[in-house]
């Protein structure tokens, strides 16, 4: 096909598309150029006058940008399959993402990395995968599998396989610990995504010199900017539960632009559709005032370049043919996508056919011990208690000393105080194993909601007012075999099945974001305000981010990276 290319770069063949009178944005001149654009099968042949094609569209002054790349991103959180997941997002000009499987993975190990890489085939959508790095995220929880070293080498030799996924265990790392080390040793010429908040200092170097290359967990430009020094990309993130982008984007300087790309790493499936995916980052970061070039350069090569991924990432002779149209910086609305040359979306809607699959044959992910009843009394063993701290859009916590409010011996939730009881199930073997713990800024009044999304072993979380209703909750999820219940006086308000791995529906995705929209109407009817309750929640759960989290084996100060107790001191 080679040949082919060169004959119609030089006018000597017809091309196969020709898009005539584009504003095509050069991520590599920082220019916005009318010009026609030349395609030869799935290859963009050249750009200027001149070729004829035996397609050719007149986009009439729209502007042609490459087609975006979220640079970090889980899937599940989607709460969908990945062809639903590409039937939400290509129209919205994604045309590859950065994956990193762990959630899954952390339930169903190999066989879930295996799965999402089997359905990611055949989509008009790039899915690349970083390898699970941290499969549980530390010891200081239980997942559903133990991936070591050994067990994902294999995956290495895939031509889709990019690196290794977030490092969460950066504790492993400081402390050399062996296989920590072993999966970083195997890496060899592969990318190593970070994933380290809060880290400063000679950690953070060490963290660096032991060949980690990026971070997404950013907060404030002052930490990106001591990353950025060292040498490490940022990916300025906008998800669901967390979104850093107004934050960081001060960051962003002419001199430094090109270390900087934009991933949604967990975005739910309501906000996709209503808001956007990548295209959505873009247009918020135009609009606070970053160059729209550099906003589309940050959403194309930027992240195509850290990747290697040397065929994406811009518009020119050799690149695939991964573009999208829309109108103008300001309503940003795309109205064609193009995917290796073929339109693949108009207007918002896709214009293919989602691959017919058999279903998937997966296990049963969600194994509790049997309850009796009485599981979520809370002993007081002392006066005041260790307690969780929500801030709102963020996953990190505060950590808070007070008194717990008791009842006959035991701790009680107590709405007039905002302080919730919370409790994390491990759901994988049917140990027993029950965290228990308080929150506080959630904001619950009544009743009860538990999901089986806990990241990221994706143990059962669970926040209520009274017993019946958390066992109501729970026992809910257990017989749906994975989901997210909302209960108020022992009634189910809302609840949603996730079958596969307690992570996604195999519903169409309009299905699951208008029973998300009810779920989280009905949180709103217990009194929760938070803009996303049931992401929040499901984060209470992960270790590896500061301060304070609950997993099934019990409190953890992710500072001292340790179990501490509920109560601060005994009586």
């Amino acid at each position: 096909m080679v040949k082919e290319l060169i004959q119609a770069a030089r006018h000597q063949i017809k091309c196969s598309l020709v898009l005539r009178n584009a504003r095509v944005i050069n991520v590599y001149s920082g220019e916005i150029v009318l010009s026609d654009v030349a395609v030869y099968r799935d290859t963009i042949v050249g750009l200027g006058s001149g070729y004829r094609g035996e397609e050719e569209v007149d986009l009439k002054g729209m502007h042609l940008a490459p087609g975006f790349i979220d640079g970090h991103v889980h899937i599940e959180s989607s709460m969908v399959e990945v062809p639903q997941f590409g039937r939400a997002v290509v129209p919205l000009g994604t045309t590859s993402v950065i994956a990193d499987p762990h959630e899954i993975a952390n339930v169903l190990g190999y066989e879930g990395i295996r799965y999402m890489m089997d359905v990611s085939k055949y989509n008009p959508l790039n899915v690349f995968f970083m390898l699970s790095s941290c499969v549980p995220s530390s010891p200081l929880e239980s997942a559903g599998s133990e991936l070591r070293a050994f067990d994902i080498f294999p995956f290495l030799r895939e031509r889709w396989v990019l690196g290794l996924g977030e490092m969460m265990n950066y504790p492993g790392v400081l402390n050399a610990e062996p296989d920590v080390l072993d999966k970083i040793k195997i890496v060899t010429d592969k990318r190593i995504d970070g994933h380290a908040p809060g880290l400063s200092g000679a950690d953070l170097a060490a963290y660096i010199a032991a060949g980690v290359e990026s971070d997404h967990e950013c907060t404030t430009v002052e930490e990106a900017r001591e990353k950025l020094a060292l040498g490490m990309y940022i990916m300025i993130r906008e998800g669901s539960g967390t979104k850093n982008l107004h934050d960081l984007l001060p960051l962003v300087t002419p001199e430094n632009e090109r270390r900087c790309f934009f991933c949604t790493d967990d975005r739910h499936p309501d906000d996709i559709l209503r808001e956007g995916h990548v295209n959505y980052i873009i247009k918020s970061a135009i609009k606070a005032g970053l160059n729209p070039v550099t906003a589309v350069r940050m959403a194309t090569l930027n992240t195509a370049e850290y990747f290697g991924l040397r065929k994406l990432g811009g518009i020119g002779p050799g690149k695939l043919a991964d573009m999208v149209v829309f109108d103008d910086f300001d309503s940003f609305h795309i109205h064609k996508v193009y995917k290796n040359g073929a339109l693949v979306a108009q207007d918002g809607v896709p214009v293919y056919e989602v691959p017919v699959r058999k279903p998937a044959m997966l296990r049963s992910s969600v194994n509790i011990k049997w309850l009796e009843g009485d599981e979520f009394s809370i002993p007081v063993t002392g006066k005041r208690c260790r307690v969780i701290g929500v801030i709102p859009d963020q996953i990190v916590t505060q950590f808070f000393e007070m008194e717990p409010s008791v009842r006959d011996g035991h701790v009680i939730s107590d709405p007039e105080r905002d302080l919730v009881r919370l409790y994390v199930l491990e759901r994988h073997r049917a140990s027993g194993n029950i965290g228990k713990g308080l929150m506080t800024g959630f904001g619950l009044k009544r009743g009860a909601i538990a999901s089986s999304i806990g990241h990221d072993s994706h143990n059962i979380i669970a926040a209520g007012i009274s017993d019946r209703d958390i066992m109501k909750a729970v026992t809910t999820i257990n017989k749906m075999g994975g989901g997210i219940a909302v209960v108020d006086n022992s009634t189910v308000l809302e609840a949603l099945e996730l079958p596969i791995a307690g992570l996604m529906s195999n519903k169409p995705i309009e299905f699951v974001s208008s029973r998300t929209r009810d779920l989280i109407a009905a949180c709103r009817s217990l009194g929760i305000a938070l803009e996303d309750p049931l992401m929040t929640l499901s984060f209470m759960a992960l270790p590896v981010i500061p301060r304070l989290k609950l997993t099934d084996r019990g409190l953890v100060d992710v500072e001292k990276f340790a179990h501490v107790d509920l109560f601060l001191s005994h009586k």
